[in-house]
């Protein structure tokens, strides 16, 4: 545990922070859960419209840290590609 007042200080920073960083990568996680089960059910035009509200989840990751900016465009690539697959 701190013992110092800023460390104690720093230790609420960080835990509001953790939290909010959870939140946002459980919206992505559960966000791609859906985008893959449309695409495993063969929904194209569902997963097309779904992909928006995606990349936007990813962008606004990458943007604040919480994955790095060449994963989310890895990913947001392989989405993609996995909609032009589905025939």
């Amino acid at each position: 545990m701190p013992i110092t007042t800023s460390a104690k200080k720093a230790l609420r920073g960080s835990r509001r922070k953790r939290e909010v960083n959870l939140r946002q990568k459980k919206s992505i996680t559960e966000t791609v859960k859906g985008f893959r089960k449309l695409i495993t059910e063969k929904k194209q035009k569902e997963a097309t419209a779904m992909l928006p509200a995606l990349q936007k989840a990813l962008d606004k990751s990458a943007k604040r840290g919480l994955i790095k900016p060449n994963a989310a465009a890895r990913k947001k690539s392989r989405f993609v590609k996995m909609i032009k697959g589905i025939k």
